[in-house]
């Protein structure tokens, strides 16, 4: 039985799913995987579902009907999680711009050291390939931004990949969870930190993806850069217990 699921949420990852659950599969470590697909119209789910039979000890598929975003994804996957008896849970993307052995790294680091590890393109120096410069900006100053506003010590603020212990899971309210995007990952960083979990980043080296389309838009960003504002001045009379 393993004790480690990484959630991957999708949305027309055909020409990725089934490379990155052969991948997580043949891990040395064991972790079983949940898709969260959002009614993907290339067939993503299909694709999953064919693999069950193959994979069926360590492949799980949840589907919802239309695109309802990144962070209602995962908060589906943690709670799907938490009903089961799994001690660590991941984030991860579908398209291989998270390198799957960095899975091992991420949830060493929880062992020994953290509550939650980041896998951090920014913890030392920039570990970037095949991103436009612009975009890199974009990303590292963003981190910028969010350490200036929230005052968190995270240098990957936007990081998508993410291993939390049970506990912290357990302890955040995730109905009250509110963005959906980017600033979804910022969100759970900075409560995770302001209920008192310990909270480190692992250097890694993120690489774009090469096969399908990237789900960044300008919406997204819109609610990245405002939400920070709201998150901070909510947190002014918001009890952690």
């Amino acid at each position: 039985m393993a004790d480690s699921l990484v959630i991957i949420p999708t949305y027309n990852e055909k020409e990725n799913i089934e490379k990155i659950i052969r991948k997580v599969c043949s891990l040395p470590v064991p972790f079983h995987i949940l898709i969260v697909d959002d009614g993907s119209p290339d067939g993503t789910a299909n694709i999953v579902k064919s693999l069950q039979d193959e994979f069926h000890e360590c492949l799980f598929i949840e589907e919802r009907k239309g695109k309802l975003g990144l962070g209602t994804a995962y908060i589906h996957g943690f709670k799907w999680a938490l009903q089961r008896e799994y001690e660590f849970i991941f984030e991860m993307d579908a398209d291989f711009s998270h390198n799957p052995d960095d899975l091992i790294r991420l949830r060493e680091n929880c062992i020994e050291n953290a509550d939650m590890s980041i896998g951090s393109r920014y913890i030392k120096g920039v570990n970037v390939v095949n991103w436009p410069m612009s975009r890199v900006l974009m990303s590292y100053f963003a981190s910028v931004y969010v350490r200036f506003v929230t005052g968190i010590d995270i240098q990957d603020a936007t990081a998508g990949f993410v291993c939390f212990r049970r506990r912290v899971l357990e302890r955040i309210p995730l109905d009250k969870i509110r963005f959906v995007g980017y600033a979804f990952q910022i969100e759970m960083k900075f409560t995770a930190i302001k209920y008192g979990f310990k909270v480190d980043e692992v250097p890694i080296i993120f690489t774009d993806r090469t096969e399908g389309t990237s789900k960044m838009s300008t919406s997204i960003f819109k609610e990245a850069f405002f939400g920070v504002i709201q998150l901070k001045i909510s947190s002014w009379t918001r009890k952690y217990k």
